[in-house]
């Protein structure tokens, strides 16, 4: 990518979309194009055309999407798959009308099947049934990898997809009907240091495995493809390593200062019992993510105390 060049960064107010703005723009792109959802509604496929046709970006990073945790996915499953689908659809096709040939697309590690071998290869994708509480949404994001690569094929398109694993950070989502497992916790527990509580309540067994990554190295990784002018494939993006549920609660509760017991709830589903992925397609281009468990999950707090927390 050139400096001058112009990018267009979908969902900028999104946490990964903030992220890559702000990763951007710390490494001198300064011709940046962003449109708030009052400007621009991804879902009127004319509105999207008119738009890329008249802008003409150089780049498009596709991170707009609907997202939200366990009870999010599996509440609203209809407005999950539609509302990915039709975004991913109007942003991936006006793209290719318009002539713009580099593209990143943003999608998920869930887009995996449920019980596959671990560290998860990106060849193992459509090898396995997929986790019934967000199969709606992987299955959507299976679509936009797929629209990416049948892009590439029959239209010659340079459009890469990324598969992070469970991000955090500034400008996360705290709502606990729907974001995801770090946030809730984060929130939960310092809710209940403020309360006083002696016991903090974490949904399912404790024992799923799940790894983490900060959305500011997410967003440099995204950043490193292009600048490498990586034109086609799939890439998982992660840290490559992972933690329990019941590791990464005792992990907030140290961070956030709360200083009660932990206690679980096993009503509640766990989802898939372990989701890492292996990272060494990035690692041999030469990207490793450099931020810990620990130093990411403050900085997440700090951000919560600033922005989230009333």
């Amino acid at each position: 990518m050139n400096k001058g060049e112009k990018i267009f960064v979908a969902g900028h107010r999104g946490m990964v979309g903030s992220a890559l703005v702000r990763c951007l723009e710390a490494r001198g792109y300064g011709n940046l194009v962003v449109r708030t959802r009052d400007e621009l509604d991804l879902m009127r496929q004319g509105d999207v055309e008119k738009f890329i046709v008249e802008e003409r970006p150089d780049y498009i990073f596709l991170a707009a999407a609907r997202v939200g945790g366990i009870h999010a996915n599996n509440t609203f499953r209809a407005d999950f798959i539609y509302e990915n689908l039709i975004i991913e659809a109007n942003i991936v096709h006006a793209a290719w009308k318009s002539g713009v040939n580099r593209l990143l697309f943003l999608g998920s590690s869930c887009i995996y099947p449920r019980d596959c071998a671990q560290p998860i290869k990106e060849e193992y994708l459509l090898t396995g049934p997929l986790e019934q509480t967000n199969e709606p949404y992987a299955l959507a994001k299976i679509a936009g990898l797929k629209l990416c690569e049948s892009y590439n094929r029959q239209y010659g398109t340079n459009y890469v997809s990324v598969m992070p694993t469970n991000l955090y950070g500034p400008n996360d989502n705290y709502n606990l009907l729907e974001s995801h497992v770090l946030p809730a916790l984060i929130r939960k527990a310092h809710e209940a240091k403020i309360r006083g509580d002696r016991q903090l309540t974490v949904w399912g067994t404790g024992t799923p495995r799940r790894e983490f990554l900060y959305v500011e190295d997410m967003a440099e990784a995204c950043v490193f493809l292009m600048e490498q002018e990586v034109t086609d494939g799939v890439f998982n993006v992660g840290t490559g390593c992972d933690v329990t549920i019941g590791e990464l609660a005792e992990t907030v509760i140290r961070v956030v200062g709360f200083e009660g017991s932990i206690t679980f709830d096993t009503s509640r589903p766990d989802g898939t019992p372990q989701k890492l992925l292996d990272v060494g397609k990035m690692r041999d281009l030469g990207w490793v993510a450099k931020t810990g468990l620990f130093e990411g999950i403050t900085r997440a707090y700090e951000d919560f105390l600033k922005s989230h927390h009333s």
